[in-house]
């Protein structure tokens, strides 16, 4: 059980991160990429050739995620002139192009070149051998300090909550709704927290290393959202916001509206580059046909949508409640619903379109969205 949760942790943490970039695209620019995928085949592709090369992991995964951002620039350069179904048209086509192209060329696997059909298996992995034991400790620490920091974040979000319905006596019914959304919310991302700390723990104790790949991709994650966050409340990320609500506003107080897109992609594109090596380094065998399917844009769009675009925790909580869904349905469904695996996994995707139109009608800005930044349907 503490081996499935660990599993389940990282696929959460790279899905999140992939997810992030998509909503710092769409939720907070307004750019309708439907072909997110691209940049973490890239990003997966580029580390993982480059570590069969002998270059170093953390070396490789920052050139694949230069890779991946320089992808965002070519599109944007190619395509934003474009708008809305069009730029979905164009960006869906890249990613397709990205993944029949590894899969129909040879690939420099090592010192041969194989076709990128068969895939790409046995590449270097991160902390995959046992470290001593003031590593073990180090790390540990490290995931102490994560599971505090997340701990005390969700305290003071709630607690922001609060101080905001104090304030604005105006707005109490709105208030109570979001301080009693961000408590149920808080209560159990922090119930999450102590069970990954817990598990963690355990298998960094008894060295497991998919242990060390969480807390790797945990902290990544920690780093990328916060930096995020720092970004969204800046300047840059306000001028995001006006491009996203009307772009005529920010072109006619001087700001380069075109270039601004650029950047959103290329950052976006990075971030889901670093996602990629990580999805590499947790499934040990990529292969362009089962591994980086348009399907997986669409699940980062669910993610998105169901968190709330334009929120950062809006997004990972999107993650985790999509990877939790999975799980459960993958687990307990089968025992319940007298079909073949065809047609269940069918069925699942069924149920969570249904969710999702529901989700519309009731709340179309997400769990944690806010209405008036809603941007679905403009």
């Amino acid at each position: 059980m503490v081996d499935y949760l660990i599993f389940l942790t990282i696929s959460t943490a790279v899905l999140a991160l992939f997810s992030l970039g998509l909503n710092l695209q769409w939720g907070f620019t307004g750019l309708i990429n439907f072909g997110h995928i691209a940049f973490m085949t890239l990003g997966a592709y580029t580390t993982v050739l480059l570590s069969l090369k002998g270059v170093p992991l953390f070396v490789s995964i920052v050139i694949g995620a230069i890779v991946a951002a320089f992808l965002g620039l070519v599109i944007g350069f190619a395509t934003l002139r474009l708008r809305e179904d069009y730029l979905a048209i164009v960006t869906i086509g890249t990613g397709e192009l990205i993944r029949l192209v590894l899969n129909n060329q040879e690939l420099p696997v090592g010192d041969t070149w194989v076709s990128g059909a068969f895939g790409i298996q046995s590449y270097p992995i991160p902390l995959s051998t046992m470290p001593n034991s003031f590593f073990q400790f180090l790390m540990i620490g490290l995931l102490t300090l994560l599971a505090a920091v997340t701990l005390f974040g969700l305290w003071r979000w709630i607690r922001y909550a609060q101080k905001s319905q104090v304030a604005d006596s105006s707005q109490k019914t709105a208030s109570k709704q979001e301080l009693a959304t961000r408590l149920g919310v808080g209560i159990i991302l922090a119930l999450l927290t102590i069970a990954i700390y817990i598990s963690g723990v355990i298998s960094l104790y008894n060295y497991n290393p998919k242990a060390g790949l969480m807390v790797l991709a945990l902290l990544v994650l920690a780093f990328v959202f916060w930096r995020l966050e720092v970004l969204v409340r800046s300047p840059w990320g306000r001028v995001l916001k006006a491009i996203r609500e009307d772009e005529e506003v920010p072109r006619a107080m001087g700001k380069n509206v075109f270039w601004y897109k650029v950047q959103s992609l290329i950052l976006g594109g990075a971030i889901a580059g670093i996602a990629g090596a990580f999805y590499a380094w947790q499934l040990s065998a990529i292969y362009p046909d089962k591994t980086f399917e348009p399907q997986v844009t669409f699940d980062a769009w669910i993610m998105v949508i169901l968190g709330g675009s334009g929120n950062n925790i809006g997004t990972i909580l999107g993650a985790v409640i999509f990877i939790a869904y999975d799980a459960i349905t993958r687990e307990v469904l089968p025992r319940f619903v007298p079909l073949d695996e065809a047609r269940l996994g069918a069925f699942r995707i069924m149920v969570i379109g249904l969710i999702l139109m529901v989700l519309m009608i009731w709340r179309p800005q997400g769990i944690l969205g806010k209405k008036e930044e809603l941007t679905l349907g403009k």
